[in-house]
């Protein structure tokens, strides 16, 4: 029997935060996970969109575990599902079938086919990264081995080996080396820091014809016309990106890039991790932009944070078993039960309810709070949003210089538990920052948040803005 030394000489004695802090400086890696404070609060329980620490100090989540838990902590319809599942089959291997798995496979696909008039075929794994690597396999499979793409600058996909491939980000690669081909990343069409005097859509049509340059000659080196391929196989997209600030496209963007992938062979694939299952008030972000994708990878919020699951979506094309053979890719975990019979239920409440209505009345009433909170702080440069993704642009007092340490400031505020909610009640704010300046505020709150919620929620942003200005 193994010996196991306790961490507590007397059963009934609590082991407090700081000794629960240098358990995990001295025996957790911290490899896994990054800090923003230097003693994080450890949390006891959640519900709604709510969180507490261990002393019962409530916070209010606006970032909900990077838009892993949509419908808000401890949601009563996810949490039966999961229990009748563990009750019933809670693990089969994944060369077994389950019904759970079937199920959900048939109405995503069905709904995709609706969305974008394409048959196809789900392919399920376990995290976000998971999924990328197998939609890079799934695109250098269709297109005989080509190994290069497109992705853009700002862009998020992952921390695996061919996801940081194609995440902008050096930070994630310095390291570790390079064991696939990086990507070429190209400027997102971000208008706030685009070129100054052009509108959106004018803004919009000038990126896409700076990308269209790659292709005009040989020497550009990605386009032979003589043989009529391109060296790249696919285009990495977030449709907002979610790292990178939450930044929205203007609208006529995406349209006019998929004209240039199709004249020239190149795939679109839409990374949905984090703005897919009604975060914009589509059930994929990409709706809002009118282009049909060849492959849509998504995960997070499919079984709102309670189970790993992950998975893309391709044309019939791409994935049919005479193309993608099985044990293309394999996971032992992929298409868990218990991961499988949530998400399913995740689908029923979405035919149940009108959740694209709710969330973009939801979205306009927040974002037009976050206005006004605009023209009250012009450390404010940029407030912007679409559904309940919202983003806060923090900048110097002239509205546009990037302004980290304020943005810093503002966290580490919020994250203190002393914020007024109303009378003798003190709480905090549970906050995210992204951007290429790490300047800006992302807002990601429970598609299930309240109006009053809503209303807390800008209260309190209104005093951490007081406190730093």
């Amino acid at each position: 029997m193994m010996n196991v030394v306790p961490l507590r000489t007397k059963a009934s004695e609590t082991i407090t935060d700081q000794e629960l802090h240098a358990l995990e400086r001295e025996y957790c890696s911290f490899g896994d996970t990054v800090h923003y404070l230097e003693n994080p609060p450890i949390f006891e329980r959640c519900e709604g969109s709510y969180i507490y620490d261990r002393a019962g100090t409530q916070f209010l989540d606006l970032q909900m575990w990077y838009s892993a838990v949509n419908f808000g902590y401890a949601n009563p319809r996810h949490n039966d599902a999961a229990k009748r599942q563990l009750d019933r089959l809670p693990q089969v291997a994944s060369q077994y079938l389950h019904k759970e798995k079937i199920e959900l496979a048939a109405r995503l696909a069905r709904y995709n086919q609706q969305a974008f008039g394409q048959k196809g075929r789900i392919h399920f794994n376990v995290g976000g990264a998971q999924a990328i690597e197998d939609s890079l396999k799934l695109v250098r499979n269709f297109t005989g081995g080509k190994s290069l793409m497109f992705a853009f600058e700002g862009g998020y996909h992952g921390r695996t080996l061919g996801a940081s491939a194609i995440t902008s980000s050096y930070r994630y690669r310095r390291r570790f080396g390079h064991f696939s081909d990086r990507a070429q990343f190209i400027p997102f069409p971000y208008h706030f820091r685009g070129i100054k005097g052009m509108g959106k859509e004018e803004y919009a049509l000038h990126c896409v014809r700076q990308f269209e340059r790659l292709f005009e000659t040989e020497y550009h080196g990605v386009w032979d016309a003589k043989a009529s391929k391109c060296e790249y196989a696919a285009f990495y997209v977030e449709p907002i990106q979610a790292t990178g600030g939450y930044v929205i496209p203007p609208k006529n963007y995406f349209a006019e890039l998929k004209k240039v992938l199709d004249r020239y062979g190149i795939l679109l694939v839409v990374d949905e991790i984090q703005m897919g299952f009604y975060r914009t008030g589509k059930m994929w972000a990409i709706e809002h932009f009118g282009v049909t994708p060849d492959v849509i990878v998504f995960g997070k919020a499919i079984t709102n944070g309670l189970n790993p699951l992950s998975g893309l979506w391709a044309r019939e094309e791409l994935i049919n078993p005479t193309i993608f053979p099985p044990g293309s890719t394999h996971s032992t975990f992929a298409s868990n039960p218990m991961g499988t019979s949530v998400a399913l239920e995740t689908m029923k409440m979405f035919e149940e309810e009108d959740y694209e209505t709710m969330v973009m009345d939801k979205g306009a009433y927040f974002l037009a709070q976050l206005q006004q909170l605009k023209k009250k702080y012009r450390i404010i440069g940029d407030v912007d949003g679409l559904g309940l993704a919202l983003r806060i642009e923090i900048c110097t007092e002239d509205g546009f210089t990037p302004d980290r340490t304020a943005t810093d400031r503002l966290v580490d505020e919020a994250m203190k538990g002393d914020l007024d909610f109303g009378g003798s009640k003190r709480g905090g704010l549970v906050l995210d920052i992204g951007g290429y300046y790490k300047n800006v505020i992302t807002l990601a709150p429970a598609l299930t948040i309240t109006r009053a919620e809503i209303d807390l929620a800008v209260q309190l942003l209104d005093q951490l803005f007081a406190r730093i200005s």
